[in-house]
């Protein structure tokens, strides 16, 4: 069932895509990339919640959205896209715990996909 869950994490054409389609070493320069970027979004995202700064935290979640999309991981994007909507009532203390569990179970599957 983690499987699953971490295969569902990302979209498999575009995963895959990047994974077949790309050399090793690019693909491996991606998802590492990738990671540094998500620890930085995450931690300014984290920061402008805390600090009730809302344009910081909607222009984090957008960036972080898009590099979701770039990579395929549907679940992390999708909860990035809530928290950069200004009209979403739900408030970070709940959202980002979840989007935390998706940008993990994102990155074990990208990780899975180098090997």
């Amino acid at each position: 069932m983690q499987n699953f869950h971490c295969m569902s994490a990302l979209d498999p054409e575009v995963a895959h895509q990047l994974a077949e389609d790309l050399p090793p070493d690019v693909f491996r320069t991606i998802i590492l990339t990738f990671e540094e970027d998500l620890g930085r979004l995450a931690q300014e995202l984290a920061t402008a919640a805390h600090t009730g700064d809302q344009e910081a935290y909607e222009r984090a979640a957008h960036s972080l959205a898009g590099a979701a999309a770039a990579v395929g991981a549907i679940g992390l994007e999708r909860e990035a896209r809530i928290a950069m909507d200004p009209d979403q009532p739900e408030p970070p203390a709940s959202l980002l715990p979840r989007l935390l569990v998706e940008a993990r179970a994102a990155l074990q599957a990208l990780r899975a996909l180098m090997q």
